[in-house]
């Protein structure tokens, strides 16, 4: 079913149509022209209904008593018309429809089927460090060598991220997808047969085939809220794209620790468990990957939202992905969030990463709580950023929500890192899903904001950087902590985390917030205007001029 947008009632501003339906350009009657004034004052950007300016009350009255085109009743949907450049007319050839904007249904099912295949990719990062100590017995090796299997996700990331993003932006959506859940799937399967002590190099290499399948699965949750959800829906839709690697860190956190128990004196039961592990997360990877074959498609039939049409009608020899890097390099708050964004995540990939031996440091034989902390600190960040993507469908304000979100994962870190050793484990429950409300809900905040400032650049380049830097972080962090924790205490390691994440909170604050998408999406298309919030008063002024939907006005 296609609904019309929700935007009904917006305003007639420079450059745009009414936003109902397909709207005919008449090729006999003069067109209406849309004027972008230069100078400043109230005047600047005024719309000329035939020929006529909006700021004259008596003289627009006359020119909406002329005679209107309305719609066909199957054009009930919303039409986009935006100007080449200031001043220009709005482009459209005589006679022609003009395209239209539309919700296709099946964009659940392509949200739902990323989701489940990025979770069994998540489950497969975290599955052996949260029982870290397991498989250091079984595979006889040290816990760095345990830790690889954690860091070789971030590590493959970093080389590989700019020949994923170059596919995605030249080859498409589909491909991307495909190439994520198949080298999952696989991955997973030869990590089946390195159920035996002397083949730690097979479960390594499995390892490193689903950390190359995460370089083609991270960067696409903005890309698929951008292309298949409308402008009221994305921020929500990019957020519950990265609820489903979120939940597969949390079922990482839970599920390994009940499947394989610490039976260090019974070797073949144990490696019967490792085997159900590897053998169940191989036939759930099967069944994603035949589901994301059927199932997945490159776009709608229709773009959701003018943004995205915008898009979709420019023509593919213009785009460079060389100088789309090159752009993103130069916008200096793309820049700042680059960093910030490493930051915070990379501390999040270093805290999970090194959870298990932080609680056994001081609740020694806690390794199911372990597992069941870190499922708080996920579905903690879950709940915060379910609710972080619906206040910034609502509101907008990006920089305001990515700041205050940043501060208060500060302050949740400082509260962890100086209750953890109390002696209460149901204390670091509480100050673990405190930290992960706020420090797993950050992650989709970033890459909804780097959309924001870097629009029209391609949603999955500056998701891919943005995944780049928390990989750089994460190894650097991961390290470094794990050098601490083992020569002065998991507190150590954590006050370092705090430091980084206070300079993190000062970048972010001189981020300049420039929400670009957002104001193609309402109707502005001067650079120098600055979105609103939602519904606030600045907006609901804008709205001068009202097109019902059984009338339009000839153009």
């Amino acid at each position: 079913m296609v609904r019309p947008d929700e935007e009904e009632g917006a305003a007639v501003v420079p450059g745009h149509p009414p936003a109902i339906g397909y709207l005919p350009v008449p090729g006999e009657a003069p067109a209406g022209k849309v004027s972008a004034e230069t100078q400043n004052g109230p005047k600047a950007g005024s719309l000329a209904l035939n020929a006529v300016s909006r700021d004259s009350p008596k003289e627009t009255s006359g020119a909406l008593d002329r005679p209107k085109t309305p719609p066909a009743p199957e054009e009930e949907t919303q039409a986009w018309l935006l100007p080449r450049g200031p001043g220009e007319e709005t482009p459209g050839a005589e006679d022609t429809l003009v395209p239209r904007t539309a919700l296709s249904p099946r964009r659940f099912v392509v949200l739902l089927i990323f989701s489940l295949y990025s979770l069994v990719n998540a489950f497969q990062w975290i599955q052996y460090s949260i029982i870290s100590n397991v498989f250091e017995n079984f595979y006889n090796v040290s816990s760095l060598h345990i830790d690889w299997l954690s860091m070789v996700y971030m590590l493959a990331y970093v080389p590989l991220i700019f020949p994923a993003t170059w596919l995605l932006d030249t080859r498409g959506l589909r491909l991307t997808a495909l190439l994520g859940s198949g080298l999952n799937c696989l991955g997973a399967w030869i990590k089946c047969g390195s159920v035996q002590q002397h083949l730690f190099w097979v479960t390594m290499m499995g390892q490193c085939l689903c950390s190359v399948a995460q370089v083609f699965i991270l960067g696409l949750p903005s890309h698929i809220a951008s292309v298949w959800f409308g402008p009221k829906e994305v921020s929500t839709a990019c957020a519950t794209a990265v609820l489903g690697n979120q939940l597969g860190t949390a079922v990482g956190f839970l599920l390994p620790p009940v499947l394989v128990p610490n039976t260090q004196n019974n070797t073949e039961l144990l490696a019967c468990n490792i085997s159900i592990m590897f053998y169940g997360t191989s036939a759930v990877a099967t069944l994603l990957f035949i589901l994301t074959v059927i199932a997945f498609k490159e776009k709608p039939q229709y773009p959701p939202s003018q943004a995205q049409a915008v898009l979709q009608d420019s023509p593919p020899e213009k785009y460079s992905y060389v100088k789309s890097i090159r752009n993103l390099f130069k916008n200096t708050p793309f820049v700042l969030l680059l960093v910030t964004y490493g930051i915070m995540t990379g501390a999040f990939y270093s805290v999970s990463t090194l959870l298990n031996q932080m609680i056994l440091t001081y609740y020694e034989g806690e390794e199911v709580n372990a597992g069941r902390i870190g499922l708080t600190l996920v579905l903690a960040g879950m709940v915060g950023s379910i609710l972080c993507g619906l206040w910034l469908d609502y509101t907008k304000t990006y920089k305001h929500t990515t700041l205050t979100v940043y501060i208060s994962s500060f302050v949740g870190m400082v509260i962890f890192t100086f209750t953890l050793d109390l002696g209460h484990i149901i204390i670091v429950f509480v100050t673990g899903g405190l930290l992960g409300f706020f420090m797993t809900g950050y992650l989709p905040l970033g890459f909804e904001f780097a959309v924001e400032i870097t629009y029209p650049e391609s949603e999955g380049t500056s998701s891919g950087l943005l995944n780049a830097a928390a990989q750089i972080f994460g190894i650097f962090f991961t390290l470094a902590q794990g050098r601490l924790t083992s020569a002065y205490g998991p507190q150590a390691g954590n006050i370092f985390l705090c430091i980084w994440m206070f300079v993190g909170i000062i970048l972010t604050a001189l981020i300049k917030s420039d929400l670009k998408r957002h104001n193609i999406n309402k109707g502005i298309t001067n650079g120098d205007i600055k979105a609103v919030p939602v519904d606030s008063p600045t907006d609901q002024e804008s709205k001068t001029i009202l097109m019902s939907k059984q009338s339009e006005l000839a153009i």
